[in-house]
């Protein structure tokens, strides 16, 4: 790339990057050669939409004349609490390496010019072995899981095994000879803590480049492991139009708004490839406005923020957009080789056989349980969506994610209390291990906690702390909680959950307790808004 100069190939590899570690070495680089990147990733769950930002700043890094490697993380993928099995990992990796391919060719990118490598092919050497037992000799647990902690999968009592994962990340710096690695800002503690170890060892210490993370459409960020926040790069049209209707897409609203950012960080970033200047169209009848088309995101945005676009017309041309972006990958995959890899990487799961209940002897209905809060399944879940029951304006019926993709129906009164705009895409406190019931018409799930004042003039959701996601603990000191493996489902006909809140307050700082103990979270206590008295239901 003789053409341009390295101020000119910095501007390149750094433009709609959220962050750079490094920048003066990279620069000096640039005047003596081209610049050596990797990024990476593990085959874990299905690849999303979210994959389109890498694969566009490949593109540019391959503009600026750098040598790319491509990381298909197949040990990483074992090492992150077992998310891909040891006897599936090898076809995941398969599948992800085809898909990537599949991806990168459907957007013109060169795949030629890209060297792709397995992490096991170099990372099961005895030099490697030899070198991550020198930085495992140097990290302390609690530096190692502070560097995995918005990558690694977050337990109670941690695997040795995801402690490995951010030094064995920092070590592919090295056995890749790059100068510079490449990946979201959610890897940013794993990279600083790559610039630290290495040097230690005696190795140069690398940049870093990150990348803005794309919004789900209904969470923080599109995630793999959560089916609704995402859509596959093989996902059917119809399962792409079905998602993107269920999505929350509030009428004006630019700051929580999924749809909005996806056109921001992957649609006008693919659209404006190669120097082309990006468009995006929203087609509508002449009564309702009539076409628009778009060349600059922030004009999109400002029309929607002052309700001149609606959103069920922002969302149809989003679908139509995401499956003419998939369409060339579905045909690439439209083989019996790639099907056959598919199902052998993804296995369907295979129905359990029913078998009778054994008999028993014991009390029906868990009788010799104690009454307390560890019967209870309390959990950190997120409404996805809330809307006004049709048949009763005082209640609303919520899309509740409960994490790991559980995702559940709740019917709760509180419409007369809290404004619909404060029920969506908020964290709640759920039970989740209460027996469904129809409640006003429609079956309900779960039971969203919410404290109210003496007189009931005042009712709020508890609040748990940020930094939380769907599916986190909420734990009671000198109780346990109940099992999530095998839960058992509270008959409203016993009335466990009736007994136990009669024990529920709200403190005099506003937190939720159970016999004067906190609601904890690892964040912290759960609270409420404004109540700093009165019970909680």
């Amino acid at each position: 790339m003789a053409s341009i100069t390295p101020e000119e190939k910095y501007n390149i590899i750094s433009r709609n990057l959220q962050e750079v570690l490094g920048k003066e070495q990279i620069e000096t680089i640039l005047k003596e050669r081209d610049l050596n990147i990797y990024w990476g990733t593990a085959p874990t769950g299905k690849p999303h939409l979210g994959y389109f930002v890498p694969m566009t700043k490949l593109a540019d890094f391959l503009e600026a004349g750098c040598h790319i490697t491509v990381l298909i993380a197949d040990i990483h993928a074992f090492l992150d609490n077992m998310k891909a099995p040891l006897d599936l990992v090898g076809k995941r990796a398969e599948y992800y390496t085809q898909l990537i391919k599949a991806t990168l060719t459907s957007i013109g990118v060169p795949i030629e010019r890209l060297k792709f490598v397995q992490g096991s092919s170099y990372q099961l050497t005895p030099e490697y072995a030899l070198a991550n037992m020198k930085i495992c000799s140097k990290t302390t647990e609690r530096d190692a899981k502070k560097a995995g902690a918005e990558v690694v999968k977050q337990v109670e009592t941690p695997l040795l095994s995801g402690l490995m994962y951010p030094g064995m990340q920092a070590l592919d710096e090295e056995f890749l000879g790059v100068d510079a690695q490449f990946g979201g800002i959610d890897q940013r503690k794993i990279f600083v803590f790559a610039e630290k170890m290495l040097p230690m060892l005696g190795y140069k210490k690398r940049s870093h480049l990150m990348n803005i993370m794309v919004p789900g459409l209904a969470g923080p960020k599109m995630s793999s492991s959560d089916p609704d926040s995402k859509i596959d790069l093989l996902e059917a049209p119809e399962d792409v139009k079905r998602k993107l209707s269920k999505a929350f897409c509030e009428e004006g609203n630019i700051t929580e708004n999924g749809i909005l950012s996806f056109v921001k960080t992957v649609l006008f970033p693919l659209r404006s490839m190669n120097g082309k200047t990006p468009s995006f169209s929203i087609l509508r009848p002449e009564k309702f406005g009539g076409d628009v088309t778009y060349t600059i995101y922030e004009d999109l945005e400002n029309d929607f923020r002052d309700k001149k676009v609606h959103p069920g017309d922002l969302k149809k041309a989003v679908t139509e957009a995401i499956n003419g972006l998939l369409a060339p990958i579905r045909k690439w995959f439209d083989n019996d080789e790639l099907r056959k890899l598919t199902e052998e990487a993804y296995p369907t799961p295979k129905p359990e056989p029913k078998t009778k209940p054994a008999k028993s002897n014991k009390p029906a209905g868990n009788a010799n349980l104690p009454i307390d809060i560890s019967r209870l399944d309390i959990r950190v879940a997120r409404i996805v969506e809330a809307k006004v029951h049709e048949a009763n304006p005082n209640s609303y019926i919520s899309t509740v994610d409960c994490g790991d993709g559980d995702v559940r129906t709740v019917v709760s009164g509180l419409a007369k209390y809290i404004p619909l705009e404060e029920m969506q895409n908020r964290l709640v406190c759920a039970i989740c291990n209460l027996k469904p019931g129809k409640f006003q018409g429609v079956l309900s799930s779960a039971m969203l906690l919410a404290g109210s004042s003496a007189d009931d003039a005042v009712v709020e959701l508890l609040q748990p702390p940020a930094g939380l996601e769907a599916g986190d603990k909420i734990e009671f000191e000198g109780y346990g909680q109940a099992d999530r493996s095998s839960p058992e489902k509270l008959n409203p006909k016993h009335l466990i959950f009736e007994k136990v809140s009669v024990d529920f307050t709200i403190g005099a700082e506003g937190k939720a307790l159970y016999k004067g103990l906190e609601f904890t979270t690892k964040e912290g206590a759960v609270t409420l808004k404004s109540l700093k008295e009165g019970r909680i239901r």
